[in-house]
C-alpha cells in the first residue's frame, strides 16, 4: 500500500491551521491555560488545552466540535485542490464524543440544539455538499481507525478520493470524569517523565485527503504516502492498556506496510502522560523494535496540545507529515527525568531537532484496548 496524502488540515489550542500548529510545536509553545468553559468551583483541575473561540470565560456554546471539524476539512480540501465541493467524495470522521458538549448544554441550560446536529453529516452536507459521510466513535484511536477504513475503501475501488478527519471538543462530563480520577490534578502533561501525574484534555481537529495510487491529483502537493495501519481491539479492561495488544498493533502495521522496525526514522508516541499508559507504550515499543529501539528519534505532541481524544492520532499524523517535509522534529516538552524503561531511546527533549525522516510510525491507543498504529512515508 502506498496511498498518496495530498492535503492536510489541523486546528488545536496552539494554532488554527497546520502552519501555526507546527510552528508552535517546534518552538515548544503549549496551549495550556485557565479553563474557560466550565465552572472553576466544581473541579480540582482548572487548566485545559482549549481552542480560544468563546466570547468570554464561562460563556460556552454549542457546535464547537462541528466548527473545528469544518475548519480542518476545509483546510485539507483546499490544500489538495478540491475546493468546497466534496459532493462526490466520502468524508470519514473519527471522534470520541461527537457533539456531546452541545447535548450537555441543551439538557442543562436549554441551549438550542437539534438531534440532527449530533451527526456531523448535517453540517458537512451544508458546507461541502457531502452525500457520503461516516462517523466512527472509537475512543482515542478513532481517527486512525477511520484512516484505515479510508485506505480500505480506496484499495477496494469504492472511491478514488476520501477525506479522513478526526475531531473532539472537551465535554464537561469527560473533564469531570478525569477530574475525579485525578484528585491531585497535574499542572503539566509530562510524557514518559518519572513525575508524570496524568493527562490533560484538549480541543482539536485534523484532516487529510487520501487518494488512489494511480489517480492524478488536481493541484495541491504530495505530503507523503500511507503505507499501512495496524489495529487491535482486545477489550480486556475498560481503561487499562494491554502491552501484548499494543505491541501486536505495531507488528500488524509493519506487516501491512511491508516494513521492519529498523526501517523507521521517527516514532510519534501516543504519550498521554498517565502512569500506566506511558509505561505500556514504551515497553511495547522496546519489545517490537528490540535492538533497533535506539534507532528512530522518538517524540510526541500531547504535552503541548493536550489529549485531543478522537482527533489525537490524525493530529499526530499531520505533524509527522510536516516533519517529513521540513526536517524539523518537535520536542517532548516537560520531560525532565525520563523513566528507566526509556533508557537508550533517542527522545527529542527540550527543543526542536533536525532529522531527516523518510518513514515514520504514529501511535493511537484508546480505552477498551482499541489500538491503532499507522506507518507513513515521506514524499
Amino acid at each position: 500500500m502506498r496511498l498518496p496524502i495530498t492535503g492536510i488540515g489541523a486546528v488545536a489550542s496552539i494554532g488554527r491551521d497546520v502552519d501555526e500548529v507546527f510552528g508552535s510545536l517546534c518552538a515548544g509553545r503549549g496551549g495550556l491555560g485557565p479553563m474557560r468553559g466550565f465552572d472553576h468551583e466544581l473541579y480540582n483541575g482548572r487548566q485545559l488545552f482549549e481552542i480560544d473561540d468563546r466570547s468570554e470565560p464561562g460563556a460556552d456554546r454549542t457546535l464547537r466540535a462541528t466548527g473545528f471539524l469544518l475548519d480542518a476539512v476545509g483546510q485539507a480540501a483546499a490544500d489538495a485542490g478540491l475546493g468546497d465541493d466534496l459532493s462526490g467524495i466520502p468524508v470519514l470522521v473519527g471522534t470520541g464524543l461527537r457533539e456531546l458538549r452541545s447535548a450537555e448544554l441543551w439538557w442543562r441550560d436549554g441551549a438550542p440544539f437539534g438531534a440532527d446536529r449530533l451527526h456531523f453529516g448535517t453540517a458537512l452536507r451544508e458546507r461541502f455538499g457531502t452525500a457520503d459521510t461516516l462517523t466512527v466513535s472509537n475512543a482515542c484511536s478513532a481517527s486512525l481507525y477511520t484512516l484505515a477504513l479510508g485506505a480500505d475503501m480506496l484499495a477496494l475501488g469504492e472511491a478514488d478520493t476520501v477525506v479522513v478527519a478526526g475531531v473532539d471538543a472537551i465535554t464537561e462530563s469527560m473533564h469531570g470524569l478525569a477530574d475525579r480520577v485525578q484528585p491531585d490534578p497535574p499542572t503539566a502533561l509530562r510524557t514518559l517523565d518519572v513525575n508524570r501525574k496524568g493527562t490533560i484534555l484538549g480541543d482539536g481537529a485534523a484532516a487529510v485527503v487520501l487518494r488512489r495510487e494511480d489517480l492524478r491529483w488536481p493541484g495541491g502537493r504530495l505530503w507523503g504516502r500511507l503505507r499501512g495501519v495496524g489495529m487491535t481491539c482486545d477489550a480486556k479492561h475498560p481503561t487499562a492498556p494491554d502491552r501484548e495488544q499494543v505491541a501486536e498493533a505495531m507488528r500488524q502495521a509493519h506487516r501491512h506496510a511491508g516494513t521492519r522496525p529498523g526501517d523507521i526514522d521517527m516514532v510519534m508516541l501516543h504519550g498521554t502522560g498517565t502512569p500506566l499508559n506511558d509505561l505500556v507504550e514504551i515497553t511495547a515499543y522496546g519489545e517490537v523494535f528490540g535492538d533497533a529501539a535506539g534507532g528512530p528519534v522518538v517524540t510526541g505532541i500531547k504535552p503541548m496540545t493536550g489529549h485531543t481524544s478522537g482527533s489525537a492520532g490524525l493530529l499526530s499524523l499531520v505533524v509527522t507529515l510536516q516533519t517529513m517535509a521540513t526536517g524539523k522534529v518537535p520536542p517532548l516538552v516537560n520531560l525532565d527525568d525520563p523513566i528507566e524503561e526509556a533508557a537508550g531511546i533517542r527522545l527529542v527533549r527540550g527543543q526542536e531537532a533536525k532529522h531527516e525522516v523518510s518513514l515514520a510510525q504514529v501511535h493511537g491507543f484508546g480505552f477498551g484496548g482499541i489500538n491503532a498504529v499507522a506507518i507513513v512515508e515521506g514524499a
